[in-house]
């Protein structure tokens, strides 16, 4: 088959940034909602208001399921993973606190923390491994009396690196540090049992690996952590209308606003198809695409390929370069040549890039997901050896 762009294909290799294609489902709960439902969830008492409330009900009772939570109502709506991670951050650490990260993190966790920083709470960033890899016992070493919460992502959005989330929850746990996670890259994609894992608070997004639509994601919070957790604004929850006062109680205490019903009908479809597909049988699918993928990057000469070597360590996502091609340069022809969609520079991670020694040019990346095939694995490396110079079909 010849390797340019035939007929306007297009193989999708950007679902670190936002998973596509969606389930079929996802949409057509969204056009049920706006259809036949319409109403605004919880600020009326008629049918239409009624049904949108138990639409939200049954998405936050799919995520328990899917996180292992025993009580849904422990799961706040928020718009992305970003909002989740600043309200757990920002409602929780104050002036003279002591907060510990990884020098693997998105912006998402880095941007908050640097403000949080500039405000009085101190900060240890702890350096990883040159594949991105986060050692505890390192973890254990920045402990400090005033440490108040360590905070990492599962796994890195420019490497894939997944960090040994249990093991850092049970140090946390055992040294009275809240543990939050930042779970935008792997839920859905990778086991989460936030019991299991002693996870305290869990921001993840609704339109990566769960297929919900843009706009949708939330925040898990542990029984009792919503008594030291401000939230980030106040507001309308439809709920105790007759006090002035912000409400104590979870999930309305995060809840201000009408909520983005139609994205939540979405959102639910996508995590009962996880659901149903099992994240295991999710998991092994991507890992098989990465591996392949891993293995056919090995034998081009002059591509770099970051992160740890076996796809067992990481998610379906893999950076990398080509000699004397910048990552700029090589994402447009793979875009216009070759039709392949990836996501090129910094990824909003700056800390990572400098971790793995990328910074400022950055890398390509290869974000990889439960709909990719085989053949477009093929595709890609033959594009990519025709990027570093070797001999392909024309």
């Amino acid at each position: 088959m010849p390797l340019d762009k035939l007929n306007n294909r297009i193989i999708y290799f950007d679902n670190a940034a936002t998973s596509w294609p969606k389930p079929a489902g996802m949409m057509a709960a969204m056009i049920n909602y706006n259809e036949m439902i319409g109403g605004s969830p919880g600020r009326s008492g008629h049918q239409r208001s009624l049904d949108a409330g138990r639409i939200i009900l049954e998405t936050r009772e799919a995520l328990a399921e899917l996180f292992g939570c025993d009580d849904s109502l422990r799961i706040a709506f928020t718009k992305n993973a970003t909002e989740a991670l600043n309200i757990a951050l920002s409602g929780i650490l104050n002036p003279g606190d002591h907060v510990i990260t990884s020098s693997m993190e998105h912006n998402s966790v880095m941007r908050p923390l640097r403000y949080l920083e500039s405000q009085g709470v101190q900060l240890s960033v702890v350096s990883c491994s040159g594949d991105g890899r986060l050692n505890p016992a390192d973890v254990l070493a920045a402990i400090q009396p005033q440490t108040r919460m360590l905070v990492v992502t599962h796994a890195s959005n420019v490497t894939g690196t997944i960090h040994p989330i249990a093991e850092l929850g049970e140090i946390a746990r055992n040294h009275g540090i809240l543990f939050c996670v930042d779970a935008a890259q792997t839920a859905g994609a990778l086991p989460i049992q936030v019991d299991e894992m002693a996870i305290d608070l869990l921001a993840f997004s609704g339109h990566k690996s769960l297929f919900g639509p843009q706009g949708t994601g939330g925040l898990y919070v542990r029984k009792g952590t919503e008594n030291q957790l401000r939230p980030l604004m106040m507001g309308g929850t439809g709920s105790r209308s007759e006090f002035e006062g912000q409400p104590d109680f979870m999930p309305d205490k995060y809840e201000s606003g009408t909520p983005n019903t139609i994205g939540l009908a979405g959102l639910g479809a996508g995590v009962r198809f996880v659901l149903a597909e099992g994240v295991e049988a999710i998991r092994s699918k991507e890992e098989g695409l990465t591996a392949r993928f891993l293995g056919g990057l090995a034998a081009l000469p002059g591509v770099t390929v970051y992160g740890p070597p076996d796809a067992a360590n990481r998610t379906a996502v893999v950076s990398f370069n080509v000699a004397g091609v910048s990552p700029s340069e090589a994402a447009l022809e793979l875009d216009e040549r070759f039709g392949i969609l990836c996501r090129p520079g910094l990824q909003c991670a700056p800390a990572a890039h400098r971790t793995i020694g990328t910074f400022s040019q950055g890398t390509i990346r290869f974000g990889f997901g439960y709909f990719n095939k085989d053949e477009e694995i093929s595709l890609a490396l033959a594009a990519i050896q025709s990027l570093a110079g070797g001999d392909t079909e024309k």
